[in-house]
């Protein structure tokens, strides 16, 4: 029994370890050639922004680097363009003063810690925002297949 516990206990410590250890925010091509790769230490911010590709307004979804997890905390929309809305029960519509809308308190685990983007072309310009920094995917990669990523040390299934 104690070595059972023993285990547990480190199990724990170095899962709770991993979960606060710095991370890299990566583009891979479908190619697997690195487009970006932003290191990040945990509670670290950045947001996927684009512009709608049938209105043009500028559109962002806000993620997190928290407990060794890619998170999406937040969701900017300037409007009700099609595909854009609230969905009642996920987060928390708020107005931003400007006649568009925030959507807070999202808090979703992204599954994986990654997904596929499909790149849109300049005029709808994918770009990472990070630390006041703008990296266009756009310009690296329109048209292709793309995964955005959280690479830790402890991978989640």
């Amino acid at each position: 029994m104690l070595v059972l516990l023993l285990w547990v206990s480190w199990f724990v410590a170095i899962s709770g370890a991993a979960a606060n250890e710095p991370a890299r925010l990566q583009v891979v091509s479908s190619s697997n050639t690195a487009l970006v790769d932003i290191p990040l230490q945990p509670g670290e911010r950045w947001c996927l922004v684009w512009n709608h590709s049938v209105t043009g307004i500028q559109v962002e979804d806000c993620y997190r680097y928290r407990q060794g997890k890619m998170v999406l905390e937040r969701s900017h929309q300037p409007d009700f363009a099609a595909g854009l809305g609230h969905i009642p029960g996920r987060g928390v519509q708020t107005s931003d003063g400007e006649g568009g809308y925030w959507i807070e308190h999202i808090d979703e685990p992204v599954p994986g810690n990654g997904y596929l983007l499909r790149v849109g072309s300049r005029a709808v310009n994918h770009r990472l925002s990070h630390a006041g920094n703008i990296t266009s995917l756009s310009a690296l990669a329109a048209g292709e297949r793309v995964l955005i990523h959280l690479q830790t040390s402890n991978p989640t299934p």
